[in-house]
């Protein structure tokens, strides 16, 4: 069995940083993408940005230049470094690996921005 384990959100002013970790643990051989969704109230889960296994990047137009997303193979880690946060970057943000054709979620952890 795959857990997915996030940390690092918090309540931060615009303009500040944060930097969101998600670890998986159990049963892994090898994880394919990794990424970062978010869901704020009243609004869609979107992407955010995801990395594949080879650092290839995504990244949604709303956080282009300001988001950079890593990965630690050996740890099973994937990082979201998020500079510049806005008040409109306030979400609950997900991790989700790819892992032998299955997809798995983390709990979520609440970024919020104030203005």
């Amino acid at each position: 069995q795959v857990q997915l384990v996030e940390s690092g959100g918090g309540l931060v002013q615009a303009g500040g940083s944060l930097r969101l970790s998600c670890t998986a643990s159990g049963s892994i051989f090898s994880i394919n993408v990794m990424g970062w969704y978010r869901q704020a109230p009243g609004k869609q889960r979107e992407l955010v940005a995801r990395i594949s296994r080879g650092g290839s990047t995504n990244y949604a137009d709303s956080v282009k230049g300001r988001f950079t997303i890593s990965r630690d193979n050996a740890k099973d880690t994937v990082y979201l470094q998020m500079n510049s946060l806005k008040p409109e970057d306030t979400a609950v943000y997900y991790c989700n690996f790819g892992i032998m054709g299955n997809n798995y979620w983390g709990q979520g952890t609440q970024v919020t921005v104030s203005s």
